[in-house]
């Protein structure tokens, strides 16, 4: 008889709780620890062999500490025995280095790739991957979900459509944007950026229409802010009444906190909880935080019950 074992890592310990919660299924929480010089230990304490074994792992902030307890949990777990591993990733770590920019460089989302499956993984599920083409990395079979829903709710239930536009920062981000003006049939706009070094954009031009406009900014990570604030600055300037921000992953690296908690022509930044926040960024009342408990637990239950995954986007 096929079973289910729900495993946590330490990196988003009340994410996975709730996804316990929601699949009604225990939880199984590893000892992990770490010697004096670092090396990361792991023991599974439950009989996992036979079990179909869904591990939840965010590789965020220490990002290469937590892709190492990924990496151990999978080989720990491979040798119990277990009859399946899904690596589930609410963050992919790495994601922004899926290509070669420029010569002698690294394309490291093609290493991570390579890690997880060398160390035992069955399947990977993730959230709102950076860049599509991380899928075609892996060799074996990969689902990347969408926070979509969660958000398409809130907007919803929380925000006043009747004269809305939604904003895409870049380029890259138009069809992410477009999935949300299709369902909300509203227009939307685009920010014209031009990037000057790692975690530095200026905002130049926008494309779309935002005067007299209340606008939603939709993108997958917020990361120093500065992007987000800039093009906050850029939106009002060219007439847009109040602004929002949603992103899937809040990275909120230094100084993002203070840069959000700043900036007065933003209402909010409202994210999900693929990454924890820091006891720091809790105190900032603009940021806003959504669960992805429910969405990640019925993809693991599709899953694990081989339906299709695909339709809980429809």
């Amino acid at each position: 008889m096929r079973r289910i074992v729900l495993v946590s890592g330490t990196s988003n310990k009340s994410l996975s709780l709730k996804i316990s919660e929601f699949l009604d299924v225990p939880l199984v929480d590893p000892q992990i620890r770490q010697f004096a010089n670092g090396e990361i230990y792991c023991e599974i304490e439950k009989n996992v062999r036979g079990a179909d074994v869904f591990i939840v792992q965010t590789t965020s902030s220490p990002v290469n500490d937590n892709l190492m307890e990924l990496l151990i949990m999978i080989d720990a777990l491979k040798r119990a025995s277990a009859d399946s591993i899904t690596a589930v990733v609410p963050h992919y770590g790495y994601s922004r280095q899926d290509r070669k920019a420029s010569p002698r460089t690294p394309i490291s989302a093609k290493l991570v790739s390579d890690l997880i499956t060398v160390a035992g993984a069955s399947r990977v599920v993730t959230m709102d991957l950076h860049a599509g083409q991380i899928q075609g990395f892996f060799n074996i079979p990969f689902d990347n979900i969408y926070a979509s829903p969660v958000f398409l709710k809130y907007i919803k239930e929380n925000i006043d459509l009747s004269n809305l536009t939604l904003v895409s920062p870049d380029a890259g981000g138009v069809e992410r944007v477009r999935w949300y003006a299709k369902r909300l049939e509203k227009d939307i706009a685009m920010i014209d950026k031009r990037r000057t070094g790692p975690n530095v954009a200026k905002a130049m031009n926008i494309v779309g229409d935002v005067d007299g406009k209340d606008v939603i900014i939709v993108d997958d990570m917020i990361d120093t802010a500065g992007t987000l604030v800039e093009a906050a600055k850029t939106l009002r300037t060219h007439g847009a009444k109040k602004i929002y921000a949603f992103a899937t992953h809040g990275v909120f690296s230094n100084p993002a906190a203070e840069r959000i908690d700043a900036c007065v022509e933003m209402e909010a930044v409202i994210i999900t909880d693929t990454i924890p926040l820091t006891p720091e960024l809790k105190k900032v009342s603009k940021i806003k935080v959504l669960s992805t408990a429910e969405i990640l637990s019925k993809a693991i239950h599709r899953t694990f019950n081989h339906d299709s995954v695909s339709s809980l986007f429809e």
